[in-house]
Parts: C-alpha cells; sequence; structure tokens
C-alpha cells in the first residue's frame, strides 16, 4: 500500500505556515524518495494572505490589519486575497499528480470532497478550484508545480465573518463594501462543523483516494531550519510581501 506523510501541525503565524509549505515542497523536490506529505493547520493570529500575483497596499488595508493583530502575507501560490480565521487549511504535497491543470484540482478536491461526504457535507466542484455546497462557496484552493512537484493547499471554511473580511480588504467605498458583505454571505458559507471532524474527514478521503496509508509524521530538524530561513528571506520580509 501506498503511504502519504501526515502532519498536524496546530495553529501558526501566517509566515510560519507558508514558510513551512515551502520548505516541504523544497524537501520533495530534493529528495525523490519521499512520498507525498498531507499537512493540517490553522492560523494564529488570524491572516489575510494574498497571491503571488497581487500588490499588497492594493488589496490590503494594512494599518487596519496592524490594529487588530491580525498577520498579512504573500503566497507562492496565485490567486486572490483570502482572509484566514474559523478555518482549516490543508496543504498536499506530491511528485505524483496529472499534468493537467483542471484534473489535477480535480484529483485533489476530489479527496477532500469523498471525505467531507462521510461526515454529512455533500459537496461539488466548480471548476477551476472551488468547492461548494447547498450552492454556496465553502472551499478556495490554489496550486503551484515546481521541479516535478505540485503544492496545492487550501482552505476548509467552519464559519465566515463577512464583516470582519471587508474591514480588513481594500473597497472603494461604504456602498460597494456593503454589496460585497452581502454578496460573501450569499455565496459563501462555512461547513458547520468543528475542526477536529472536518480534519478527520480529510485524512479519510486522501487515504481512500489515493489507496494509501497516512503515516503521521513531524516537521523534521531540516524542514526547520528551512522554515527559519523562508520568514527571515520571505514570508516574515517586508521586500517579500510588499515586492508587488
Amino acid at each position: 500500500m501506498k503511504k502519504i506523510r501526515l502532519l498536524e501541525t496546530g495553529a501558526h503565524s501566517g509566515a510560519w505556515n507558508m514558510a513551512l509549505d515551502e520548505a516541504m515542497l523544497v524537501e520533495t523536490q530534493e529528495n525523490e524518495k519521499l512520498v507525498p506529505s498531507l499537512r493540517l493547520y490553522s492560523w494564529k493570529p488570524a491572516c489575510v494572505t494574498i497571491g503571488y500575483f497581487q500588490c499588497l497596499r492594493e488589496e490590503v488595508d494594512v494599518s487596519k490589519c496592524k490594529e487588530l493583530g491580525v498577520d498579512v502575507v504573500r503566497r507562492q501560490t496565485g490567486g486572490g486575497a483570502v482572509f484566514h480565521d474559523a478555518e482549516l487549511t490543508y496543504s498536499f504535497i506530491t511528485r505524483d499528480y496529472p499534468l493537467g491543470i483542471l484534473d489535477s484540482y480535480k484529483l485533489v478536491c476530489g479527496a477532500i470532497l469523498s471525505g467531507l461526504k462521510t461526515i454529512g457535507i455533500d459537496g461539488q466542484f466548480v471548476p477551476l478550484n472551488d468547492l461548494i455546497a447547498g450552492g454556496k462557496k465553502f472551499s478556495g484552493n490554489a496550486q503551484t508545480r515546481k521541479k516535478g512537484v505540485l503544492l496545492q493547499h487550501g482552505t476548509i471554511l467552519l464559519d465566515v465573518d463577512a464583516e470582519k473580511m471587508f474591514s480588513l480588504l481594500l473597497v472603494p467605498n461604504e456602498k460597494i463594501r456593503d454589496k460585497m458583505i452581502a454578496s460573501v454571505k450569499e455565496r459563501v458559507t462555512g461547513v458547520g462543523k468543528g475542526s477536529d471532524d472536518v480534519a478527520g474527514a480529510l485524512k479519510k478521503g486522501f487515504s481512500e483516494t489515493f489507496q494509501a496509508e497516512l503515516v503521521a509524521s513531524n516537521v523534521s530538524k531540516h524542514e526547520e531550519a528551512e522554515t527559519k530561513k523562508f520568514i527571515e528571506e520571505k514570508y516574515g520580509n517586508g521586500k517579500w510581501n510588499e515586492m508587488r
């Protein structure tokens, strides 16, 4: 039976979470014998991540984030600004994946949907990278591919605070802000389950989809050192986060 390395790393800062994702990606690039890795984690404090190609000062009210103690960090993946608070986040790193972008999203998101179905969440995949239930989005996903290795990470929303989210993002005026908040409430939802239940479902979904045994693991000393380096050089560094 195949194996998937499982890391459940708990709640950490935005910089630490993004740095560890990259450290694990690099580790897999450098060692062809490594099995795929599934990491489940959350955020403390809450965090706004922006996509690799976004301009920080055009997307995020940095002063408001500082006032409320919310982290801000640029991801290595694309996509839009995301507010991470009441959610469970996953990252999946593998050398074995479909070359087609849509096919790879379908595969990994399919594992999530399969697992969530076991706890009563009947979700659907909406291309390119969203998951919905009851017509509302509960998960957004993003990926990058480097040196033959795929990293996909995404959120499973447990709850949604649209007012807080839009207090941290830059919106032209109050009228538009109110419309956007109303729109989010209509289109986005939390899954209404606890973090432990969702984590258990994801583990089951990945194990069954990839026909693999999940092997519990800890962050290695090398990954810890690489994470520290990536925090200093990138994710905890204003030069990286404000580069656009």
